[in-house]
């Protein structure tokens, strides 16, 4: 695998961008479009995704350290505040050292399925950011099998967890978020390159202390900055198991939900997207047509557009845009009272962060005691590259399975920037346009490309499972074995 079109598809010279992760209330989206502004402001250039390319680790070698005991030692008995009938699969958590000299060290959260784990597949998620937290947001308020309740020191099951279809792994990546960290400040100057090569160290080791997965077809989901995370860590992949000697990891395909892949085509697609959902007046749109180009060039008439868009929309939460915003009298329900999978609760951030900073939560999870938070205040990004359609073409060339998914409500990366980074790729459609169904209604919609699947989820905003459990378990039991979902009732 050559990275010769990468180079040529590449756009802008690089340097390092320094990137402070917000502290407080950081989320997702707050961390995203921090990243973003400062590539709108020629803050950050485009520079080459090369696992090779740091001068402190050039790869050449990787950290395989000893696993014995340690599985048995990260098993989980129960956490706290489970319930009784959540005790019908297996679940483990601890830290992967990635880097000894360092003291580098990733914190994991596995639960397998409850049914034949043994010839399920292997799933990895990631959540983006970049710099939040796969344990906060992607097992404890999305995918996992349980869901924190209003007292945020108990939990609630969830029946449309995806261990009901494959063995699930979350990871905390890179060093510095959650319960992830380093005993060397400098690692927490990171970026793309970095976290794709100790995202796969840390496989490489996690396979070791489970062996019995090292068989098994491996996939690659997430959301979001995942849209970097899971091609590059999935190109390393591909590149590493061509090495001798080096552990060869099953890899059958990537899913990624509502991705940031691309600069240009995310910012032209989420104007667009709020323009035609009624947030943006015609004159901003129309501005923002004729001034933006989304380059380094864009001058300060295209910033006014683009803030006049920001002021125009207003108050609302932009991660799902028709849902309702955390506030005290949603927040003040009784603590004896149970969530819903089916009504995703806005405060839910703030039980999660209860949740996961009680001491006995922390034992149980086999972690250090700390301040935990969803998104880091401690990294620095340095080198996002513009775009990744470059290393995806990749990857379609390789022959794994590719979907990108959105949440059609989502107006952060929105429906419109994912169709319109898919369409620069030209790719040949093998299956048209058509709805897909779960439980006797559209669920949304899908279009099939050659090398590449992309499917919408009906009502669903930027975290799919999250308000659509059981479309987004649906979609993904399809991903999982090669089919697009159904066409009927």
């Amino acid at each position: 695998m050559k990275l010769s079109l990468l180079t040529c598809l590449l756009l802008l010279s690089s340097y390092q961008l320094a990137f402070p992760i917000p502290s407080g209330h950081a989320n997702q989206v707050g961390n995203l479009e921090k990243l973003i502004r400062s590539q709108r402001s020629g803050v950050n250039h485009a520079k080459l995704f090369d696992i090779g390319s740091e001068d402190d680790n050039a790869f050449s070698s990787v950290y395989v350290g000893s696993q014995d005991g340690s599985m048995e030692a990260d098993k989980i008995d129960a956490l706290p505040g489970q319930p009784a009938e959540g005790n019908d699969f297996n679940q483990y958590g601890g830290y992967v050292t990635v880097d000894p000299n360092a003291g580098r060290a990733l914190f994991y959260y596995f639960v397998e399925s409850p049914q034949n784990s043994s010839t399920k597949p292997l799933v990895l998620w990631l959540n983006g950011g970049p710099g939040c937290s796969s344990l906060g947001y992607g097992a404890m308020e999305e995918l996992g099998p349980f869901r924190v309740n209003h007292d945020g020191k108990t939990l609630f099951r969830n029946d449309f967890a995806w261990n009901n279809e494959a063995n699930v792994l979350f990871l905390e990546s890179p060093a510095g978020v959650g319960f992830s960290y380093s005993n060397t400040s400098t690692d927490y100057k990171v970026g793309d390159n970095r976290t794709a090569r100790d995202t796969y160290t840390f496989l490489v080791n996690w396979l070791e202390r489970f062996p019995q997965y090292k068989i098994s077809n491996f996939f690659i989901t997430g959301e979001s900055y995942a849209g970097h995370y899971a091609p590059q860590l999935a190109y390393t992949i591909l590149s590493q198991n061509k090495v001798a000697n080096r552990t060869n990891i099953n890899l059958k395909g990537i899913a990624i939900g509502n991705a940031y892949v691309d600069y240009v085509t995310r910012n032209l697609g989420r104007f667009d997207y709020l323009w035609t959902h009624a947030l943006n007046s015609d004159e901003t749109n129309a501005g923002i047509h004729k001034h933006c180009h989304f380059t380094v060039d864009d001058d300060d008439t295209c910033r006014k557009y683009t803030e006049q868009s920001d002021n125009e929309y207003g108050n609302i939460e932009k991660y799902n845009i028709y849902n309702r915003l955390c506030n005290i009298s949603s927040e003040s329900k009784s603590a004896a009272s149970t969530g819903s999978v089916n009504d995703f609760d806005p405060c839910s951030d703030n039980y999660v962060q209860t949740y996961l900073n009680l001491e006995e939560v922390q034992a149980a999870l086999h972690v250090k005691p700390t301040t935990w938070s969803a998104c880091s205040h401690r990294i620095g990004w340095t080198d996002p590259p513009m775009t990744v359609l470059p290393i995806i073409q990749e990857l379609i060339a390789s022959g794994i399975t590719l979907w990108l998914y959105s949440g059609d409500t989502d107006a952060v990366v929105p429906v419109t920037s994912t169709r319109y980074a898919i369409n620069t790729l030209n790719l040949t459609i093998e299956s048209a346009w058509r709805p897909w169904y779960c439980d006797e209604e559209v669920g949304g919609y899908v279009v099939g490309y050659k090398g590449l699947t992309f499917a919408t989820v009906r009502g669903a905003g930027h975290q799919v499972p999250s308000y659509q459990p059981e479309r987004a378990l649906t979609l993904f039991s399809y991903f999982l074995h090669g089919t697009l979902p159904p066409s009927g009732p």
